[in-house]
C-alpha cells in the first residue's frame, strides 16, 4: 500500500519508518528542505533508539523515501497521514491546528482516486470534523474519507509502542475507510494488538483522555510524595502497595520532579480549554495541570534547603536535563524551571546529560555544560539527579566525595537507597521518603 505521511517530525518519522517496515511503501513529507536533504544522507535529527537503523534499512530496501513534494506524494497514496506539529497556542493555551488545517488544503488539491486522510497529530475534538469541510471546500469533486488514527508512542521506546502496541484506535464516520485501514494494520494482528473502531470524535477524545488520565496518576503520586515526607512513610513502598492492586496498575507512580515533554503539559492543557468551551470543566485536569507547573519550581527550593537554606554564590551540578531518559527532547522539562529557580536564587549552575546538551544550550544559554558527571560535580557544593540516564545509577561516590566542595546529593529520581550513599559522608535529600539514615525496601528484602 502507498502512503503519505505529511510531517517528518517525531510523530511523522517514527509512524513512517515502522510503516515502512511491515512492508508498506512510505513517503514521509516535510517542508524544511535541509532536514530532508539530512534524512536522505542518514542523519536523523531526533535521537530515538533503534530510529537510525530502521530508517537506513527499509531506505535501502526501497520501501521509505523524503521529499518536500506534496503534491506528488499525496497523488500517489491511497492513505494520507497528517502528523504535522499541534502545540499549545499563545495567548490561550488552545491547540495549534493551523498546520494540520495547511496540510488538509494542499492535500484537498493534490488527491487523486479514492483517499483516506487520516489525522495523527494529536488534535482537539471535531477536528477531523473541519478538515472534511476544509477538503470538500478545496476540492468539490474529490473522493475521500477522513478518520482519526491518534498515537500513543513513548518517547524512548517508541518503535516498540507502534510495533507492539497495547491498541490502535481508528475512528471514522465512513464505513470506505475501514477496510483501508485494517489493511494498513494487518501486520500486527500477529501481535493480536486489538484495533479499536469507533466515531471519529470519539477517537480524538481517546488520546486526551488517555493523556490527562496518565499526568493525573503522575501528579497523585508526587502529591502521595509530598504527604509521605511529612508522616515519615516511604513513596516507593506506598506506590508498590498500590500498583499491585490491578485496577490501579504500577505503571506512572514513580514520583519525581513533575511531568513534561511534548504531550503531557500541552494536550491536558487543550483538554482544558477544550472542556470548558463545552461548559464541561474537567475539575481534576485543570489541577492536575496547576500543581504540575508548581512542582519543577518546588523541586529548586528543595535543593535549596538540602544546601542550609541558601545557594547564593554555591555551584549546583545537574545530572540530565531531558524530561526524560532515552531522548533528547528539552520541551516542558522540569530542567528548565529548576534552573531558572536556582538562577533566581543567586546559585552557579552546571548540567551535563548524555542526549539533551544541543538543545539545552539554545535554551538555557547562562548555564555551564560538562563532559560528564564528574566533570560537573568536580568543586561543587551539591549534585542533583534530575533524568535517570542509566549513565547515573552507578555512581561512583568515593570519588565524587573527593572531588565535590560539599557532598550532598539530591535525587529527584529516587534511584539510589539512602544507606548507599550516606556511607560515603554524603547527605542525601531523596523524593517522598523518611530523612531517617534507614535502608529504603528492606521490608521488602526481608519479606522475600
Amino acid at each position: 500500500m502507498k502512503i503519505a505521511m505529511i510531517g517528518s517530525g517525531y510523530v511523522g518519522l517514527v509512524s513512517g519508518a515502522c510503516l515502512a517496515d511491515f512492508g508498506h511503501d512510505v513517503i514521509c513529507v516535510d517542508k524544511d528542505p535541509e532536514k530532508i536533504v539530512a534524512l536522505r544522507a542518514g542523519r536523523i535529527p531526533i535521537y530515538e533508539p533503534g530510529l537510525d537503523e530502521l530508517v537506513a534499512n527499509n531506505m535501502r530496501a526501497g520501501r521509505l523515501a523524503f521529499s518536500t513534494d506534496l503534491a506528488a506524494a499525496v497523488a500517489e497514496a491511497s492513505v494520507v497521514f497528517i502528523a504535522v506539529g499541534t502545540p499549545a497556542r499563545r495567548g490561550d493555551g488552545h491547540a495549534d491546528l493551523s498546520y494540520v488545517y495547511g496540510a488538509s488544503r494542499e492535500i484537498a488539491r493534490a488527491m487523486r482516486g479514492f483517499t483516506v486522510v487520516v489525522t495523527k497529530s494529536t488534535v482537539p475534538v471535531g477536528t477531523g470534523d473541519e478538515v472534511e469541510r476544509i477538503l470538500r471546500a478545496e476540492n468539490p469533486t474529490a473522493d475521500f474519507a477522513v478518520a482519526s488514527n491518534p498515537e500513543f508512542l513513548r518517547e524512548g521506546a517508541a518503535i516498540a509502542d507502534f510495533k507492539r502496541p497495547d491498541r490502535i484506535v481508528v475512528g471514522l464516520d465512513d464505513e470506505r475507510a475501514r477496510p483501508v485501514l485494517s489493511e494498513v494494520y494487518r501486520p500486527l494482528y500477529l501481535n493480536a494488538a486489538p484495533l479499536l473502531f469507533t466515531d471519529r470524535r470519539t477517537s480524538e477524545l481517546i488520546k486526551y483522555a488517555a493523556n490527562g488520565f496518565l499526568a493525573m496518576k503522575i501528579t497523585f503520586i508526587n502529591e502521595m510524595a509530598d504527604l509521605c515526607e511529612k508522616v515519615g512513610a516511604d513513596v516507593q513502598q506506598v506506590a508498590r502497595g498500590i500498583g499491585l492492586d490491578n485496577r490501579i496498575g504500577s505503571k506512572f507512580l514513580h514520583a519525581g520532579p513533575g511531568f513534561g515533554g511534548s504531550c503531557f503539559p500541552k494536550d491536558t492543557l487543550a483538554l482544558i480549554k477544550t472542556a470548558q468551551d463545552h461548559e464541561a470543566p474537567l475539575r481534576l485536569i485543570e489541577t492536575t495541570h496547576a500543581v504540575n507547573d508548581q512542582r519543577k519550581r518546588a523541586m529548586a527550593r528543595k535543593v535549596i534547603a538540602a544546601c542550609g537554606g541558601s545557594v547564593r554564590d554555591k555551584t549546583v551540578a545537574l545530572l540530565g536535563l531531558t524530561f526524560k531518559p532515552n531522548t533528547d527532547d528539552m520541551r516542558e522539562a522540569p530542567s528548565l524551571a529548576i534552573v531558572q529557580a536556582l538562577q533566581d536564587a543567586g546559585a552557579i549552575v552546571r548540567a551535563y546529560d548524555p542526549q539533551g546538551m544541543a538543545a539545552a544550550r539554545e535554551m538555557m544559554p547562562s548555564i555551564e555544560y560538562g563532559s560528564g558527571p564528574y566533570d560537573v560535580a568536580r568543586d561543587a557544593d551539591a549534585l542533583v539527579i534530575i533524568t535517570e540516564w542509566d549513565a547515573f545509577r552507578a555512581l561512583d561516590f568515593q570519588e565524587l566525595a573527593r572531588i565535590m566542595r560539599a557532598p550532598i546529593l539530591v535525587d529527584l529520581r529516587n534511584i539510589y537507597r539512602r544507606a548507599d550513599v550516606v556511607g560515603h559522608g554524603f547527605t542525601y535529600v531523596s523524593i517522598g521518603r523518611s530523612s531517617v539514615s534507614l535502608e529504603e525496601g528492606s521490608l521488602v528484602q526481608a519479606a522475600e
